[in-house]
């Protein structure tokens, strides 16, 4: 594909599984963790270390109340989309609206902070305009997932909690074998910061 393709970092969930164990003042997010680098980070920090250079443009949705994440992201050179919802369709909504221009979307959540960025690239290479591209480890449909053009106007009209599963039924589905566990690896509660 010759259009760039936007990344959008979807960080505005709340991680009520994570507070339930680690305390409700705990943002997941913020959480240190050891990298597959061997460096530890902030979780939302690993996630933005492992975007490939070649992905320039950047999107971060989050909320107003995460200044920290906020600034963080801007670090890496995302644009930053707030949003009131924490619902999954309503951050993938607004991170493709602020980029809809482009040729394609690729969904990075902000709690997968192990995903080996040759994954990352991977994926972004398969995106097509009529096609979703999926990482595929040990049989199982992991993270990040590419959009093709065609599915602007879907992506955008997602709402609530849903997020995109619904659209690969509306097109071809290109499944990119990848040997990397991360791209299943999210961080829902604290025994989750060890990979």
């Amino acid at each position: 594909m010759n259009e760039p393709i936007g990344v959008i970092v979807l960080a505005a969930g709340q991680g009520s599984r994570f507070r339930q164990v680690a305390g409700e003042e705990k943002d997941k997010l913020l959480a240190d963790c050891k990298g597959r680098d061997g460096a530890v980070r902030s979780v939302i920090e690993q996630v933005l270390v492992n975007l490939p250079a070649t992905l320039d443009q950047r999107v971060l949705v989050t909320t107003a109340d995460r200044p920290q994440v906020i600034r963080m992201a801007k670090a890496y050179g995302c644009e930053i989309v707030l949003v009131e919802s924490t619902g999954m369709g309503d951050s993938i909504a607004a991170g493709v609206a602020a980029c809809a221009q482009l040729g394609g979307w690729l969904m990075v959540l902000g709690d997968m902070p192990f995903i080996l960025p040759s994954s990352i690239e991977h994926v972004a290479a398969q995106v097509a305009d009529d096609c979703i591209s999926v990482p595929v480890q040990d049989g199982e449909y992991g993270h990040p997932v590419g959009f093709g053009r065609s599915f602007g106007s879907g992506l955008m009209a997602l709402s609530g909690d849903r997020g995109a599963k619904p659209l690969f039924a509306q097109g071809r589905v290109v499944e990119v074998a990848v040997d990397d566990p991360g791209v299943l690896w999210d961080v829902d509660v604290p025994e989750k910061l060890i990979f």
